[in-house]
């Protein structure tokens, strides 16, 4: 009941394999992350590819049957706002104590179990991810949960969020604060084109959130 169907592909998905777009009052297309914004609304498949052929196929006039005028970069604004979103629930996760800093302790928490999603920044080193991915591999050997992780930030855009300095590896752990982290992540990481089970990972930590009315 709750699927939607892509304006590119026409194949139906649930709406968190998708994002919604609506027209603004001066005819804008923006993309409706929170799915809450009024007026009808187009769905199309969770990825810069799908966003992009939108875009060059003038697939929004006629899915929203108006005029209206799309941004030529909005296949970047989506990932700005996919990333401000990512960030901004990681911090509020690492105020809720459900972030580990450092090789040391993000090692710990992904033997321990307590990790969920595992965070590398783009500067960190082949031997640091290295020690971390065999603890990941271990865990999964002996039983456990299958461990993502993602290169997504610079040390920078992780130390804005997480209010340190030098921030190259952190992992996620398990706690309300931390699935929603970890959702958003992992729909940044499919939207740039990511490879790990997106689906299942979006489904085990999926929350109540209303999805809007299909208007299509």
């Amino acid at each position: 009941m709750n699927e939607r169907t892509c304006i590119v592909t026409r194949e139906r998905a649930e709406p968190d394999d998708l994002i919604r777009f609506v027209a603004g009052p001066d005819s804008v297309v923006v993309p409706d992350l929170k799915r809450n914004l009024p007026g009808r609304g187009c769905w199309v498949t969770g990825d810069r590819l799908h966003v992009d052929r939108a875009v060059s196929r003038n697939a929004f006039a006629r899915a929203l049957k108006a005029d209206v005028v799309v941004p030529s970069d909005l296949g970047e604004m989506v990932d700005r706002l996919l990333a401000r979103s990512a960030l901004g629930t990681l911090g509020l996760a690492r105020k809720a104590g459900a972030v580990a800093l450092g090789a040391a302790k993000v090692e710990a928490a992904v033997r321990s179990g307590k990790a969920v999603l595992v965070l590398h920044a783009a500067e960190a080193s082949e031997d640091g991810v290295r020690k971390i991915t065999q603890a990941r591999r271990a865990v999964e050997r002996a039983g456990g949960p299958a461990i993502s992780a993602y290169k997504l930030f610079s040390e920078i855009e992780l130390g804005l969020a997480l209010g340190g300095t030098n921030v190259i590896h952190a992992a996620v752990l398990a706690s309300e604060a931390g699935k929603a982290a970890m959702k958003r992540m992992v729909a940044l990481n499919r939207y740039r084109g990511g490879t790990p089970d997106e689906r299942a990972t979006l489904a085990a930590v999926a929350d109540d959130e209303n999805a809007a009315e299909d208007t299509e």
